[in-house]
């Protein structure tokens, strides 16, 4: 230890006069102002990308039949552990209208690695991915 006093950690008043001044004179990091309106140019690309068509809640929502993708995965957010099973498979073993997010979850329980003991705690929990 020290017997400095704390205040010597403090820069001076010119010293903080010299750094106020030098930070006035620096142009601003960006040229557009935080609340000024995004283009049009970028909300058209913006919805023109194919991942602006449904969120991860609606695809989760969504019955088996109205899902396009050949392959569905979903992978534990505790163990780590990624289960895909093809588009027809699971339309053939849960039903045409099951909800994804119920057969997600079936794919997934009882088979968790990591395990507390606890009833609430226990299982996988799911972590939708796109493939």
């Amino acid at each position: 230890m020290t017997d400095r006093p704390a205040s010597w950690r403090m820069p001076t008043t010119k010293q903080m006069e010299k750094l106020a001044a030098e930070a006035a004179r620096r142009p601003s990091p960006s040229a557009a102002a935080p609340e000024a309106p995004l283009p049009a140019e970028y909300w058209e690309s913006v919805l023109r990308d194919p991942r602006a068509d449904t969120t991860g809640a609606q695809m989760r929502q969504r019955c088996l039949s109205e899902i396009q993708r050949h392959v569905l995965r979903v992978s534990c957010r505790r163990c780590e552990r990624t289960v895909e099973i093809q588009t027809a498979d699971a339309i053939r073993l849960y039903g045409a209208n099951a909800v994804w997010k119920d057969v997600a979850q079936r794919l997934l329980d009882n088979t968790c690695q990591q395990r507390t003991g606890r009833h609430e705690e226990d299982g996988c929990w799911p972590a939708f991915e796109t493939p």
